[in-house]
């Protein structure tokens, strides 16, 4: 089984695409074939989750000595990919797949007025096949979306030209449903019959331009005639045939015994890409990986690797598709250098898993962590100069003015750093103006900095829009910091960012990890600020209750004694001259007299 080590190594490598991936045992036998959307996810089930998988499961990962992987386009690929290997090698674990359980193809056959039917055996003699299907329910509403399409029969009737002259035939209820033109009674002439099959081949090959048009016109012809049914009916034929038809690029009929070889190359690393059809499908694949010590030329790794692939002995095939030019392999067989069609997308297919194999080395060595990744996509969304180690956010909370407090939270390399939180009680503004506390609180913050000469940070970020924003900016300049450190502000209703002196916001990706670390920031610091703000409405109240325990004192005078004097306990130990100054001598009298009463009591 594989070590701690070299699992993670392989989900490292792994890519978050469509593929197929290969589990092979300490004998070099291949144990298990599986396809997957996320080949990494899909993977790291078998090591991560291991007490969720069953007694079998558990048993072959056991066996998994070494693991390989083909990247395909499309989870759909992957599934015919899967199919076609499992059918191959019949590895040890997975189900075993006869013959006659392969996906289904679709036969246009070879006789007069052709017909569409579904097929699982191909005989060549007996028509065009294209394919294979997926799902058997998809084929037979594709089928049945091109017989009405382009009135195509349904019958199996022998539709000679002397069976249908000698009135051998009748009309079904096909053609009274509008489904079928009559060819059974000469109602439709083998020659316009004829033109609605070539639209047919077109959709199957996946040329979908040429059919695009012929609905156009047909739809536009329609409704110039103001028939809207009609027109109506074209549209939706249409969708229909582009929605259900999948035509695989990676299994054609026509294209049986070849090799497919895809050379990538960067300095001096190289892997190839390798593909064996049969019959139309993929029955071998493989990515070699070289490292060039003698400045081998292209053509000479491309004939090393094919001799690596085969080490038992190489039996050559009629053709082989390769990427590179070279004439050397034109000794053994017919080589082709594709540039359009299926063979191109086979080519294009094996480049895929070569050049994968040479960019993992750029992804993994040397490994550049999360951090470093996130704070880079920070400093460039955000047009910054330097990287962004040290970020710093601000929000105010007040319920009606009561209790007005702010926080300012700290975020080191992406992460808080709540050390070096502050929160701080709004002491220059009266009543819910959130401008002006945001010019307090960044006044207060970068003054201190200023005379501790404390660390500015790389990124101020302000909780609100452009007038909170506008309020921060104004705290700078008038500190001479202005232009020094960058500000932004966010705005929670559409996660809007703005800069200073822009009037319009602008908007970053939503699944952006550089967006997801500001709003953690901003969340952070409301959490921050509201549990301040919670506690000192809690002390505030408790205060309330107890001053208005003196008689002759009203809710005004308590509220101007908490303003000047914060809490109760500085009232408490305030001197008669004091409370004077804040609500007058009589009401002074009546709370001093109550507090040191009750000292001597």
């Amino acid at each position: 089984m594989l070590d701690s080590e070299a699992i993670k190594t392989l989900l490292r490598e792994l890519p978050l695409a469509p593929g197929v991936y290969r589990y092979y045992n300490i004998s070099n036998e291949l144990i298990y074939v599986g396809k997957a959307k996320y080949l990494r996810k899909r993977v790291a089930n078998y090591f991560i989750q291991r007490s969720k998988l069953d007694a079998k499961t558990r048993t072959m990962v056991r066996h998994i000595h070494r693991v390989e992987y083909t990247l395909v386009n499309s989870e759909y690929e992957a599934l015919l990919l899967e199919n076609n290997l499992i059918k191959q090698y019949q590895p040890k674990y997975n189900i075993n797949l006869k013959d006659d359980k392969t996906y289904p193809y679709l036969c246009l056959t070879h006789e007069p007025f052709p017909r569409l039917i579904p097929i699982r055996r191909k005989d060549l003699l007996k028509g065009d096949y294209f394919g294979p299907y997926t799902s058997v329910r998809s084929l037979h509403s594709l089928i049945e979306s091109l017989r009405k399409s382009f009135f195509i029969r349904t019958c199996s009737l022998q539709l000679t030209e002397k069976n249908i002259y000698s009135g051998k035939f009748k009309i079904c209820l096909e053609y009274h449903l509008g489904n079928c033109k009559g060819p059974c009674e000469a109602r439709q002439t083998a020659l316009s019959y004829d033109e609605n099959i070539v639209q047919v081949k077109e959709i199957l090959k996946g040329r979908f331009q040429p059919v695009k048009k012929y609905f156009q016109e047909k739809m536009q012809d329609a409704a110039s005639a103001l028939q809207f049914e009609q027109a109506q009916f074209y549209k939706e034929r249409l969708h229909s045939v582009l929605q259900l038809e999948q035509h695989s690029v990676i299994v054609h009929p026509d294209i049986t015994n070849i090799e497919v070889y895809a050379l990538a190359r960067k300095d001096k690393r190289a892997a190839i890409g390798y593909f064996k059809v049969e019959s139309g499908s993929i029955i071998q694949t493989k990515t070699v990986e070289i490292k060039s010590k003698l400045e081998e030329s292209d053509s000479q790794l491309l004939i090393h690797t094919l001799f690596q692939i085969h080490d038992s002995g190489w039996e050559a095939p009629p053709e082989i598709l390769i990427n590179i030019d070279t004439e050397r392999l034109n000794r053994f067989c017919k080589t082709t250098f594709p540039q359009r069609g299926d063979k191109k997308k086979l080519i294009d297919l094996a480049y895929k898993n070569a050049l994968y194999a040479l960019q993992r080395y750029e992804t993994i060595t040397p490994k550049e962590s999360r951090t470093d990744r996130i704070l880079k996509k920070i400093q460039s969304d955000f047009n910054l100069k330097d990287l962004p180690i040290h970020m710093e956010c601000f929000d105010n909370s007040n319920i009606q003015g009561t209790s007005p407090v702010a926080s300012m939270v700290c975020f080191k390399q992406g992460k808080p750093s709540k050390k070096d939180y502050r929160h701080f009680n709004i002491k220059t503004v009266e009543g819910p103006n959130d401008f002006a506390s945001m010019y307090e609180i960044v006044t207060r913050r970068y003054k201190r900095v200023l005379e501790e000469q404390l660390p500015l940070p790389q990124l101020i970020v302000v909780d609100g829009g452009k007038g909170q924003l506008s309020s921060a900016c104004n705290a700078l300049m008038d500190l001479g910091l202005y232009g020094k450190v960058p500000i932004v502000g966010i705005a929670k209703r559409l996660e809007e960012i703005y800069f200073p002196g822009d009037s319009d916001p602008i908007y970053i990706d939503k699944k952006s990890e550089s967006l997801r670390v500001i709003q953690q920031m901003r969340d952070e610091a409301h959490r921050f600020a509201i549990t301040f703000h919670r506690k000192q409405r809690s002390k505030n109240t408790f205060s309330k209750s107890t001053l208005s325990s003196i008689e002759g004192v009203g809710p005004e005078t308590i509220r101007r004694l908490l303003i000047h004097f914060k809490s109760v306990k500085k009232i408490k130990d305030s001197t008669l001259e004091q409370l004077s100054q804040a609500i007058g001598q009589s009401k002074a009298q009546l709370v001093f007299d109550y507090f040191h009463t009750r000292r001597e009591e």
